[in-house]
């Protein structure tokens, strides 16, 4: 029989009580947390739960979207779209019945109905979910078509404490305050190009030292730009190649002279000044379609491509030119999942495949540890943290491994609803986003 995970976690609980200290929630302020690495630092994190236990609450959205959530303090933040848009049929991930499952239309699996195009920033209270409020606005623009797994909300938004930004897929970009109350907004497609990118856009915006800096890489025109987080203008923009494009969310690294802004883009990997904007290094590899997202530790980019079984390598930041001759540590040609993003946690890479295939890499060379398959659609990157490691899968279902240098699994926990968004961690709480809802999953049973 296995453990009572509500029990563990009052047991908890109660011994942080005793020892006079109550638990540190960590803020999981943009997507792939605070520190961009996909993990956190925080203990007693849920191991069981289903559809009727060790659930915390449920919340539902006032629309749908695959965006991630996003915590700060006691607020849980998320985006969503309301109204349905054009929709552009996409390329299979997988074969078979898990196909026909992760190929179901986001309208056609939530019945939404065609209707004027809405978009939200919802805050939740973290405690039992409440909605605490609603900041809503209209569609500006042309609609661009988006794949059937997604919509104009696919972006994530991000938070500094002070506000919280978010960007769609029209180009819309607005800032609010703690409370829900608009400080700014921009309309980049018509103030720049339109947002044309086949399939929609899915890079989310990053905060860097007052920056927020946002990756447009699409048909139209292609930069990279960073405005006033404070105001909305413009402190620099940097355009390159008309057609360039770029599904993936900038990352920074810091060097000895200055931080550097990564962009994952059709052309390779790029790193440009992160204070002004100019272009520093590139690392030339093409790739059709780029989606995941770096990520940075000990000075180190770790960064898998995309597309079909793309290629994963390790980077040293702080190059000129083309550095693929002086930067590179190591490269593995093949491999890495089409969307999902690698997770660090203790030293070690994880990643899972869009069939269900998860491997673990060794950082210092690259090498595969271990693979284990695991059955199931991906589309969410793993997130870590308590010695343990996330999967979901796009059916609902969070496969739990212990981390390390051989596979465990420690449990399969169901959940109804479609998950391709990735998971958030905070207050000892795994929050999980389907199409329409938002799940906390831990500290108590009952929904």
């Amino acid at each position: 029989m296995r453990p009572n995970s509500v029990s563990v976690w009052t047991a908890v609980v109660l011994a942080s009580w005793a020892m006079g200290s109550p638990l540190a929630a960590e803020n999981w302020s943009q997507w792939r947390g605070a520190a961009g690495t996909g993990a956190s630092s925080e203990t007693g994190l849920p191991v069981y739960w289903g559809s009727a236990e060790n659930i915390a609450w449920t919340a539902h959205l006032s629309g749908l979207g695959v965006s991630s959530p996003i915590v700060w303090g006691d607020r849980v933040f998320v985006t969503s779209q309301s109204g349905a848009g054009r929709i552009l049929a996409g390329p299979r991930l997988s074969q078979g019945d898990a196909a026909e499952q992760a190929l179901r239309g986001m309208t056609a699996a939530t019945g939404a109905e065609h209707g004027a195009v809405r978009f939200a920033v919802e805050a939740f209270a973290r405690s039992d979910g409440h909605r605490v409020w609603i900041h809503d606005l209209s569609a500006e623009g042309d609609l661009p078509s988006v794949h059937d797994k997604h919509n104009l909300a696919s972006a994530s938004p991000v938070t500094d404490g002070e506000r919280v930004y978010a960007v769609f897929g029209t180009g819309q970009v607005v800032a609010v305050d703690m409370a829900g109350t608009l400080v700014w907004t921009r309309q980049l497609g018509r103030d720049f190009s339109p947002f044309d990118i086949q399939w929609g856009n899915g890079s989310s915006p990053l905060l860097h030292r007052g920056s927020l800096i946002l990756v447009c890489y699409h048909q139209s025109a292609s930069y990279v730009i960073a405005l006033d987080s404070r105001t909305g203008k413009q402190l620099w923009k940097t355009d390159r190649p008309k057609g360039l494009l770029s599904y993936s969310t900038p990352i920074v690294a810091a060097t000895p002279t200055g931080d550097e802004v990564i962009v994952n883009s059709t052309a390779g990997i790029e790193g440009f000044d992160a204070a002004t904007g100019a272009a520093l290094w590139h690392f030339d590899e093409p790739n059709q379609f780029p989606v995941p997202v770096g990520l940075v530790d000990r000075g180190v980019i770790y960064l898998s491509r995309g597309y079909r079984s793309g290629p994963y390598a390790a980077f040293r930041p702080g190059g000129r030119g083309d550095i693929s001759k002086s930067n590179v540590l190591w490269h593995v040609s093949t491999g890495a999942p089409y969307i999902s993003s690698l997770v660090y946690y203790d030293g070690l890479l994880y990643m899972v495949g869009d069939v269900g295939v998860v491997a673990c890499i060794e950082t210092k060379t690259g090498e595969r540890l271990w693979q284990q398959r695991i059955g199931g659609v991906f589309s969410a990157s793993p997130v870590a943290g308590d010695g343990k490691i996330y999967f979901l899968s796009e059916n609902g279902e969070t496969i739990v491994m212990r981390a390390g240098r051989s596979p465990e699994v420690l449990a399969r926990n169901k959940i109804d609803g479609r998950t391709l968004a990735s998971p958030a961690i905070s207050g000892g709480r795994l929050f999980l986003r389907t199409d329409d809802a938002l799940i906390a999953i831990g500290g108590r049973t009952g929904s």
